[in-house]
């Protein structure tokens, strides 16, 4: 704005210096115009008279400044100081001569062939008729500045050095008040009535502004509670792949923390499969693929934003899907463990039972063949039992309410139940403790505490003992079960609560075992809200503690 104002004074100041000197000239060169007319009349009414009393003598005597030319009433030049008056022709035309000749005097300019002079004449009519001519050279206009171009020059030069100091001393002043003013609170000194419409819309535009940000600023912080809660990777990208807004989501999906604003969408991941679906929602279409980052699986789907039919960037929602894909997998992988599990049992009932319809059993034999059957319909009751028991533990239902429960009370109960199991190996189960009352479900506590000593008398040495803590210890729930048992390997510990894991499966089948107990026991912790952890050795013993906080 300062330079604008600084040309606006410097232009205006050249314009009325040009104009000034016009009119200026004008004035100068009408007034000498007229001062030289009036000098020539003086001296024609000098001549005049000098004529009349003298005649020609007075004009060949006499030092005239300027030329004077005698003319008879006819035109005929009588006598010239300058030129031989034979050589004159006849001025009877002249517009000087033919209006003294009807007025008594006249006058008329004439320029010369190079337009560099003007001649003025001036004639006056004798008592006799003849006419005296005075007539002297002027300048014109353009001669007369070409004589004083130097001085004016040097005029205009101090004129215009004169205009820039003052345009830059009086741009500044003019800016200044505006440069100051307070955009935040705008106010401007009374000296300046004109710009006082501009501060009203300026004061308008920022109480209009502030609402507007006052909104934005609340639509953007409900956004940024919305999306930073949100579980999911959320990303906004423009048709440059360049980042535009993102959530917490993604720092934590993809374990990154320098993702900028403006920063290329593939820093974050330059998978083919993730830049297959940012580059299909750029074209229009909507993409949807499957990502695998540090052993998690997630779920890509990207959304082209449309405006006026245009695409103007897209939306990538990031879903981890790692426990669902796994859950499916535990799925299929129960699904076919049951199958090989049911099937097994079933085959065997249908060998035997096919044997005995045909006759082919001998009738000493059927006791043996009976009890093979009801061993194996046990079993198969028992896997079905266990099912029932995990299918239950899954849907959180059908165990009824909460109740005060002894745990030690439950764990005596319980080695009571399974002594002649321990007996039959000769292995030693000693209980320590004491009576500890916990909010609990009676069904699903008992399931844990009988198949966590089961497993330790099942898998345990002969001549063995078995641990069992029920109680209280550094101020939580505790109850632990130590063996003797085979212990568990390193490369198997991390999977023994899978569903039909076994350690030894040749070992796990001799001694019925169906191996869902440990996987029921982690689902029945799991949903009483509590601890569980493992400890083993191989041929040394394993350890399980659950800890309710």
């Amino acid at each position: 704005m300062t330079k604008k104002i600084f040309r606006s004074i410097i232009f205006g100041s050249v314009i009325t210096l040009i104009v000034s000197f016009v009119f200026i000239m004008g004035i100068l060169y009408e007034y000498f115009n007229n001062q030289l007319l009036s000098e020539l009349r003086n001296e024609a009414t000098l001549a005049e008279l000098g004529v009349e009393e003298y005649g020609v003598d007075y004009l060949e005597n006499i030092d005239l400044e300027n030329r004077v030319t005698w003319i008879d009433k006819d035109g005929t030049v009588l006598y010239d100081t300058t030129v031989d008056a034979a050589k004159l022709e006849n001025h009877a035309d002249r517009e000087e001569f033919k209006e003294a000749v009807e007025n008594g005097s006249g006058s008329s300019q004439r320029y010369s062939d190079t337009l560099a002079e003007k001649i003025v004449y001036y004639a006056l009519k004798l008592d006799d008729g003849t006419v005296i001519r005075i007539s002297s050279e002027q300048y014109s206009a353009w001669a007369l500045i070409a004589s004083m171009l130097d001085p004016l020059i040097f005029v205009f030069v101090i004129i215009v050095i004169i205009s820039i100091l003052l345009a830059n001393l009086l741009s500044k002043k003019i800016v200044k008040p505006l440069n100051e003013m307070n955009i935040e609170n705008p106010d401007i000194d009374a000296n300046y009535p004109e710009v006082m419409p501009l501060v009203k819309k300026i004061r308008k535009q920022h109480i209009l502004i502030e609402r507007q940000m006052t909104e934005l600023k609340k639509n953007e912080e409900e956004f940024r509670a919305i999306t930073s809660n949100m579980q999911e990777g959320f990303i906004i990208i423009d048709t440059k792949t360049l980042v535009l807004s993102f959530n917490n989501g993604i720092e934590k999906l993809f374990d990154v923390h320098d993702i900028k604003i403006g920063d290329s969408v593939f820093t974050i991941d330059r998978s083919e499969a993730f830049r297959d679906c940012v580059e299909s929602s750029l074209k229009g279409k909507r993409g949807e693929g499957q990502l695998k980052y540090n052993g998690k699986i997630y779920q890509l789907y990207a959304n082209p934003v449309f405006e006026d039919g245009n695409v103007r960037g897209s939306v990538l929602l990031i879903v981890d899907v790692t426990e669902k894909e796994k859950r499916e997998e535990l799925r299929r992988e129960f699904t076919s463990n049951v199958s090989h599990e049911l099937k097994t049992p079933l085959t065997s009932i249908f060998g035997i039972s096919e044997i005995i319809m045909n006759g082919i059993v001998k009738s000493d034999d059927i006791p043996k063949f009976a009890k093979d059957i009801h061993n194996e319909s046990g079993r198969l009751i028992t896997l079905v039992n266990d099912i029932i028991k995990l299918s239950k533990l899954d849907e959180g239902a059908g165990f009824g309410d909460k109740q005060p429960v002894d745990i030690f009370k439950m764990a005596q109960d319980t080695i009571t139940r399974l002594d002649s199991m321990a007996q039959e190996r000769n292995i030693t189960v000693k209980l320590t403790g004491e009576k500890t009352i916990m909010e609990s479900i009676p069904a699903v506590a008992d399931e844990i505490i009988h198949n966590v000593i089961e497993n330790a008398i099942k898998y345990n040495k002969e001549n063995g003992s078995v641990d069992v803590f029920a109680g209280k210890e550094n101020g939580w729930i505790t109850f632990r079960v130590k063996d003797t048992g085979i212990g568990i390997p390193d490369a198997d510990i991390n999977r023994v609560f899978e569903r039909f894991y076994r350690v030894d499966k040749s070992h796990s089948r001799k001694i019925g075992g169906t191996g869902l107990g440990l996987s029921i026991v982690k689902h029945g912790v799991s949903f009483l809200g509590g601890e569980l952890s493992i400890k083993s050795k191989v041929n040394e013993g394993t350890t399980i503690t659950i800890v309710f906080k």
